[in-house]
């Protein structure tokens, strides 16, 4: 029966068309990397690309735009390389930062070498962005074969860059709700996401006005127009003899901005692969493929091993497995959004590894369209709460059963907890469901994404909160609070409220309210365990609190439902406490059932240990 179902999964997945593989993964040193192929129908170039990534929330925001470009640059015949740097994405921690700036710049020399023997190409182009750019620039001499270098809004000063994120970084906290308390203050940060001091120190030096030799003899510069620096940087490389093409990064606000709403400047992917692929480098006679190195990541007390599955490997992912076996229930984590797997200031990759300490196994993975997965053809662009996205969710636990890493419990953040929650329902081989601030559990037909995230309002509760802030009272002062969209959104706040308490008594019977209810009936007579956190006053508390009350009474005729709300917690769980109660959630839910081959070492660690 079951070998029935996978085979109608599959059957209906491949329709209309094959969907695109997912890059080939690879790991070098202490990282992990993404080989891109030429496409076999295209003539192969003798050139090869090799990304240098910006950092922080820009790289978060940039990973599908990049994949897209890795695509268009595969179709017409050119082989590419993307990593993430030591201590970033899904490399390794604990990495030795002493030498600063280097340890970033080592390993895109070290990422050259690998394109090179993967591509068959003597001849590389490195597109760089954002912090990138100085990456790129301080390893130039380094890279064997180097022809040209593209800088895509390069940090020109290392300085004034620094002195950007940290008010960048003061606007995204403040809109995650946190205090100046649980801000992080020891150093150079973003999105949760820190920054070492030896390689902060060394950004902090840089400055690409001073260089004394192109890089490459030829540059391409996609610079924002309101950087003259921008537009200065070129005219220094062309003054050293570069030859320099400039264009405008129209878009790049839209682009960095949230993963989550990020608007792709696919003009400006198209103008980078047609520089790239008029590069005068003679056509690449056809080679067989060199094989792509894939050793498992061995850490602390966990190895990792970058993988794609699915129907043509169309999804992307990593697992993370004990040295020793598995003692528990898998856990298969479900992308926020359209964050990487690594997660939001990789506290994914984080609780992969607390995990497999601890004895318990897990997938990370992005679903079609997110991340480093291709989009499949026929589905809506926009995949956030659509129920395609649940065939991503079976592929994905079909790919565990096959390594013998079930039972399966899936866990998510927001439209994570969303796909989770649905997937519960669809798939009866989930075991059960850690669910973090789901916004809803129902998705209202004809509702938009984008306008839930941009315009979606604050739980009354929060405004409430954050108004009694002397920080809040202070930015009032300085006029840094738009009080006009502020009273709107409170007002729109307290209307929903006031409906919410006159069509409360009728709940039950709304198309909604009956799908809500029956959902959970059905997980109950399933026997399907469900942990539901909640940070406090998230505004997914509106729909839970509407229909099971403030006190959960509501909740008590389901059983195998339980709910934690945690105190001083922003929507992504950035405080420590917040983290832990989610990590002693998903340990407790997985303990609770045991593997289907109990202490025995999965195919791939197996594979690991003997190399």
């Amino acid at each position: 029966m079951m070998d029935a179902e996978k085979t109608a999964r599959s059957e209906k997945q491949a329709s209309p068309s094959q969907p695109r593989s997912a890059a080939e993964p690879l790991t070098f040193g202490t990282t992990v990397g993404l080989f891109a192929p030429a496409a076999p129908d295209a003539a192969a170039s003798g050139l090869a690309v090799l990304f240098a990534s910006p950092w922080g929330l820009e790289e978060m925001c940039t990973r599908k735009f990049w994949r897209i470009i890795s695509e268009k640059l595969a179709d017409r015949g050119i082989a590419n390389l993307r990593f993430d740097y030591p201590g970033t994405g899904d490399a390794l921690d604990g990495v030795d930062s002493s030498q600063g700036l280097s340890s970033w710049s080592d390993s895109l020399v070290a990422a050259a070498g690998q394109l090179r023997v993967l591509s068959g190409c003597d001849k590389i182009v490195v597109v760089s962005q954002g912090l990138g750019a100085v990456v790129v620039t301080a390893a130039a001499g380094q890279i064997e074969g180097l022809e040209a270098v593209a800088y895509l809004a390069p940090v020109v000063s290392g300085r004034l860059h620094l002195r950007e994120l940290v008010v960048w970084s003061k606007v995204v906290d403040e809109n995650l709700g946190l205090s100046e308390a649980q801000r992080d203050r020891s150093g150079v940060s973003i999105g949760s996401l820190v920054m070492p001091a030896e390689i902060a120190d060394d950004v902090r030096k840089a400055n690409l006005m001073t260089v004394e030799r192109a890089p490459a003899a030829q540059a391409l510069v996609i610079g924002r127009a309101d950087r003259p620096a921008d537009r200065e940087f070129a005219s220094r490389l062309s003054a050293l003899g570069a030859k320099v093409t400039g264009q405008a990064f129209d878009g790049y606000d839209k682009l960095v901005s949230n993963p989550a709403i990020s608007k792709l400047p696919l003009p400006v992917a198209d103008s980078l692969v047609e520089w790239i692929a008029t590069i005068p480098i003679p056509e690449h006679p056809a080679t067989p493929p060199q094989p792509v190195p894939v050793s498992p990541l061995v850490g602390d007390g966990f190895a990792e091993t970058p993988v794609r599955f699915g129907l043509n490997n169309r999804l992307s992912g990593i697992i993370c497995e004990p040295p020793h076996g598995c003692g528990a229930a898998t856990v298969l984590f479900l992308t926020s959004a359209y964050d990487r797997h690594a997660g939001w200031g990789r506290t994914t990759a984080a609780m992969a590894r607390m995990l497999a300490r601890s004895g318990i196994a897990s997938l990370r993975f992005d679903t079609a369209n997110a991340g480093d997965s291709p989009p499949v053809p026929g589905r809506p662009e926009q995949v956030l709460y659509h129920s395609t996205q649940n065939g991503d969710v079976s592929e994905a636990i079909d790919f565990l059963e096959a390594r013998a890493l079930a039972p399966v419990i899936v866990a998510g953040r927001c439209s994570g907890a969303y796909l989770g929650f649905q997937s519960a329902q669809t798939d009866v081989r989930i075991a059960g469901g850690v669910f973090v601030n789901p916004a809803v559990f129902r998705w209202r037909p004809g509702r938009s994404v984008e306008d839930a995230i941009i315009n979606g309002t604050r739980s009354l509760d929060d405004y409430g909160k954050r108004a009694l802030r002397t920080e809040t009272f202070k930015r009032v002062l300085r006029g840094e609070v738009d009080l006009r969209s502020a009273g709107r959104n409170i007002a729109k706040a307290v209307g929903k409220r006031m409906s919410h308490k006159i069509t409360q008594i009728f709940r039950s019977f709304t198309p909604e309210g009956r799908e809500i209810n029956g959902a959970f009936d059905q997980l109950k007579r399933r026997g399907t365990p469900i942990s539901l956190i909640y940070s406090e006053n998230d505004l997914g508390l509106e729909q839970y609190n509407f229909y099971f009350g403030h006190d959960g009474a509501g909740l008590a005729r389901f059983p195998n439902v339980s709910v934690t709300i945690i105190p001083d917690a922003d929507h992504n769980l950035t405080p420590n406490h917040a983290r832990k109660a989610y990590l002693e959630a998903l340990q407790q839910l997985a303990f609770r059932f045991a593997p289907s081959v109990v202490g025995e070492k999965s195919e791939m660690y197996g594979a690991a240990a003997a190399e």
